[in-house]
């Protein structure tokens, strides 16, 4: 039995949602706006309404995209503890994200291993950035998440594993329905309460590490 910490980046290890401000920063507010309303109030599926959002940035400008994220990402306070926590109580830890490789890949570097890290994948080749979805859907999703949490949480999951979720936001919500444990911020928060899910609010990882010792979760 492993204990396995699937953790969510954008605006749970990021203090801010990196795709909500290179949009705000660089694609058209007009056509920005009522796709972010899409996705947030789910009219449209993850999949559509990230992959059309980032439509709207010519594929030029990547270096201005990478430096405008790296020079504004601020990582959560106590997620380095949070890591090393996991690290003495043997327990696997991923992330696992709706953002894009070219920007989520630099800012961990410096905490994770490449290949803890689940993601999509922007590609710069065409005019515009169009997004490749390498952990989309499986055959028992069909919610067109982008990056499928609850997919991603299948293959990594065996028998007798215990799944903890930590996230913010709508991205979160159907894997946070199947977890063993739920550590929720902001909009999750809400969906959690709507929906009769048990979660623990958090601000900062330092709340977590202190709720885990506390409740002795250990492989």
């Amino acid at each position: 039995m492993t204990v396995r910490i699937l953790c969510d980046f954008d605006g749970t290890v990021t203090t801010q949602d990196n795709i909500i401000a290179l949009m705000q920063q660089f694609a058209p507010a007009s056509d920005f706006e009522p796709l972010k309303r899409g996705v947030f109030d789910r009219t449209l599926s993850i999949q559509s309404g990230v992959g059309q959002m980032f439509a709207l940035l010519p594929s030029d400008g990547k270096t201005a995209y990478l430096d405008f994220l790296l020079e504004r990402a601020v990582i959560r306070d106590g997620f380095s503890e949070l890591l090393q926590y996991s690290r003495r109580q043997g327990i696997d830890f991923s992330i696992v994200s709706g953002g894009m490789d070219f920007f989520v890949e630099p800012i961990l570097a410096p905490f994770l291993e490449q290949e803890q890290i689940y993601c999509n994948v922007a590609d710069f080749s065409g005019p515009f950035v169009h997004i490749d979805w390498p952990n989309a859907c499986d055959a028992h999703c069909t919610n067109g998440c982008g990056c499928c949490k609850t997919s991603v949480a299948r293959t990594l999951r065996k028998d007798g594993d215990i799944i903890i979720v930590i996230g913010d936001s709508v991205t979160d919500f159907e894997l946070a329905k199947q977890a063993d444990r739920v550590y929720a911020r902001d909009y999750l928060i809400t969906l959690c309460e709507e929906n009769d899910i048990a979660y623990t609010p958090f601000e900062t990882f330092h709340d977590i590490v202190h709720d885990l010792t506390r409740t002795e979760v250990t492989t």
